[in-house]
């Protein structure tokens, strides 16, 4: 896109963000009507990846996710522009969680590894706690190819204090030494190159996972926690997150439980609350190979086998 032209649309994007909640959520309903129900949007990827996740589940019933996850889908992405002029105090109150637990890792001075799904507003999140917990917060993310644009959102996620880390510099940084402890935050995603993937169920599909979550906890063998999201349905712009323990210590456990645990515990999240997961994504583009190596699977352990 042409500068002069990036730099006009960033200017409406910051006088966006300073619109009250109540205007940014009439700018949201438009774009859901304009984007989805004129548009059409990836609708058709949508209605194909919730009938073959919830292949029990009627027409209506479909459709109804559907129609909740179209607003939840523009909700996000204005939510997203109004955090470029959101306060501490507006952020810190929209969302709810229980700190005890990253706050015991704290006191003992443990540097911690978090990994998520796209769930609810990550953005959110992600600036919720850099200015909410006393920790160093580190995230994993895309650049955007667009610099100018790269250099608003990266200004809008780092206004608290995160660190942000590109994909390609995230092995190096997990190591790097900083003055606090730090909670390094990855949030997981499927459809990678599948001779590369590990390969697992998840909402009653063979579906392939990137590997680097596994990776990196394994090099820096940092406590695993999973960071679930819910979203309020009665409040537009409210969330609610927790965190389960996967692992204390990632080498010790079999080759891709890692994995296999936040793939879990992200699917009993989408079930529970369908509408909050990013479905316009292709994550079921790529079939899984004839033969997988071994690094691809779920290493088998003694207790599992006679679990099984």
């Amino acid at each position: 896109m042409n500068t002069f032209l990036t730099k006009i649309l960033l200017s409406i994007l910051t006088a966006i963000s300073r619109l009250s909640w109540k205007s940014i959520y009439k700018l949201s309903d438009f774009f859901r009507f304009l984007i989805f129900d004129i548009v059409g949007y990836r609708k058709d990827i949508v209605i194909s990846n919730l009938k073959a996740s919830f292949p029990s589940y009627d027409t209506s019933s479909i459709q109804s996710i559907a129609r909740k996850f179209y607003r939840n889908f523009t909700d996000i992405i204005f939510e997203t522009i109004k955090l470029r002029s959101i306060t501490r105090n507006d952020l810190l109150s929209r969302i709810d969680f229980d700190p005890q637990l990253l706050d015991d890792y704290y006191t003992k001075g443990q540097s911690l590894v978090v990994v998520a799904g796209h769930l609810g507003n990550w953005e959110m999140l992600n600036l919720f706690a850099s200015a909410r917990l006393h920790y160093q917060i580190v995230v994993v993310y895309h650049e955007l190819a667009n610099s100018t644009f790269e250099a608003w959102f990266k200004k809008v996620r780092t206004q608290f204090g995160t660190e942000m880390v590109s994909m390609k510099e995230a092995f190096n940084r997990a190591v790097a030494p900083r003055e606090k402890p730090f909670i390094f935050i990855l949030i997981n995603d499927q459809s990678p190159f599948p001779e590369k993937a590990y390969w697992t169920t998840f909402l009653n599909q063979m579906t392939g996972v990137y590997r680097g979550v596994e990776l990196i906890a394994r090099r820096v063998n940092l406590p695993v926690l999973y960071m679930g999201v819910r979203k309020d349905d009665t409040r537009r712009g409210f969330y609610r997150f927790y965190f389960e323990k996967i692992t204390e210590s990632p080498k010790t456990e079999p080759n891709n439980y890692i994995l296999q645990t936040q793939t879990e515990l992200l699917e009993k999240d989408i079930v529970a609350q369908p509408d909050n997961w990013l479905w316009t994504h292709k994550r079921w583009k790529h079939n899984k190979p004839e033969k997988l190596q071994p690094f691809q699977l779920l290493e088998k352990t003694e207790q599992s086998d006679q679990a099984s």
